[in-house]
């Protein structure tokens, strides 16, 4: 941010509610370590959080969230975590963190179930709020479907009147459609003269932090809003509406790389995780899947059904059709893997080809190096991983076991159906069949034999 902008004029604290056990997504998983695309939902919040570099990030949580707690200190290290026990609604949650918070600069309230919220929207309200001077700026939004939710009582200036339930709007504040998305923004001065004096809501004794604004209004203290995109302020409670935030994000995203030029045909057939880095001019086919952990380099071709899981794949590679790339993949330079191959622990140098139906497992394959068809690292006996070496420009023919640990070296030819257990020298020939034996008639006799021996059993 720049030294100009008026968020830097003051600290910045953000408080992030994510004391709701979440009881509607029926399981026992907490809602805030529910994924979205390969992260938890309050690590986006946190994330998000964190990079509007606040001088305090306070999360609260509520009590016997062990789980949730270690998530948080893993990605806020240095944030501070408070209880709130019993529950009693968002402004309680609020009034909980207060004793945290500075007596200056601004609050920001984010809420750890609310994940495709944007930087770029959050600036623009903490902005409002600090041009305004105002004790409260709300985040509006207009979703296509308002029902249930609260409304802005606002002028067209942005200036903010009162947050009204649903429950009480009357038909024109109904009818304008500005629903609160729950995020706001507060005067740290002003914060916990507003917090002492919120109402406790007779029909569930909670209390409201909404309530904020109507009580800063009859204070005469400004108060504002801002509008921002409907989706972004889709919040999570259930597993349907986990499901419709997900589609959300993915829309985003694939749109953010196409954007950056990489190519995608059917672009709603692919799933990307958050942290799928995709260099420009790389070619997307349908139904890939990006779990955590892949970088795609400029130019290479993902084709259809292929499956990667922190895995690198270098400029101009190709992978798939129906390839897996499990955790510790390296794909070179120019190198392919091809349809129904699985690499896993493996460096494939450039130019390096595994074309099909092979597994390669912490191994590492030297530049220009052909692996056949049927080729498997036999890595495992049992009770440890053992490591496959296969040298520059090596040919591997078809189904060929190779048992770890082994050094196959430079410019070998290992000949096809060979089972290797020993180091083979650069430049050799190395077979390992059993040799062939033809017995001239013995397979009519065999298949007599067996048809006796089947309508015998039947009879």
């Amino acid at each position: 941010m720049a030294a100009a902008d008026p968020i830097d004029a003051e600290k910045l604290s953000i408080v992030i509610l994510a004391a709701g056990r979440g009881t509607r997504m029926c399981n026992d998983r907490p809602k805030v370590l529910h994924e979205l695309a390969g992260k938890s939902l309050i690590a986006h919040v946190l994330g998000l959080a964190s990079s509007l570099r606040p001088t305090l990030l306070v999360t609260v949580l509520g009590a016997g969230m062990e789980d949730v707690a270690a998530e948080v200190r893993k990605l806020a290290p240095d944030g501070r975590i408070v209880i709130q026990d019993p529950p009693h609604g968002t402004g309680h949650a609020l009034a909980v963190a207060a004793p945290a918070l500075p007596e200056s600069g601004a609050v920001l309230v984010l809420y750890g179930d609310t994940p495709l919220l944007t930087r770029a929207t959050l600036e623009k309200l903490l902005e409002r709020r600090a041009r305004d001077g105002a004790a409260v700026t709300v985040l509006g939004m207009r979703p296509p479907d308002p029902a249930g939710y609260g409304r802005l009582r606002a002028d067209p200036d942005g200036r903010l009147h009162a947050i009204v339930e649903h429950k009480h709007c009357d038909a024109a504040l109904l009818a304008s459609d500005l629903c609160n998305a729950g995020v706001l923004a507060l005067a740290a001065d002003r914060l916990r003269h507003l917090l002492d004096e919120l109402p406790r809501q007779p029909e569930n004794g909670e209390y409201y932090l909404t309530d904020t604004v109507g009580l800063a209004v009859a204070k005469g203290w400004s108060c504002s809003a801002v509008e921002g995109s409907w989706i972004e302020g889709q919040g999570v409670n259930t597993q349907a509406q986990l499901a419709k935030v997900a589609g959300f994000f993915q829309a985003r995203r694939r749109a953010e790389l196409m954007e950056q030029g990489v190519i995608m045909e059917a672009p709603d057939t692919v799933m990307l995780s958050a942290d799928t880095a995709i260099g420009a001019g790389a070619v997307i086919e349908p139904f890939v899947v990006f779990r955590p952990g892949v970088t795609v380099e400029p130019g290479a071709v993902i084709h259809a059904h292929s499956y990667l899981e922190q895995a690198r794949v270098g400029a101009g590679a190709e992978i798939g059709p129906f390839a897996r790339l499990r955790p510790g993949a390296e794909i070179g330079d120019r190198a392919k893997i091809g349809n129904f191959v699985e690499v896993k622990n493996t460096r494939l140098g450039a130019g390096a080809k595994a074309s099909h139906l092979t597994y390669l497992g912490d191994c590492e394959v030297g530049a220009g190096a052909n692996i056949g068809a049927g080729t498997v690292t036999c890595n495992y006996d049992g009770f440890m991983k053992h490591r496959t070496v296969i040298g520059e420009e090596a040919f591997v023919g078809s189904n060929t076991a190779l048992v770890a640990p082994v050094v196959i070296g430079e410019r070998v030819v290992v000949g096809a159906g060979s089972v290797l257990t020993a180091y083979v020298p650069a430049d050799a020939l190395a077979l390992s069949r059993v040799p062939q034996r033809v017995l001239e008639g013995a397979g009519a006799r065999l298949r007599t034999r067996l048809a006796h021996e089947k309508m015998r059993r039947k009879s």
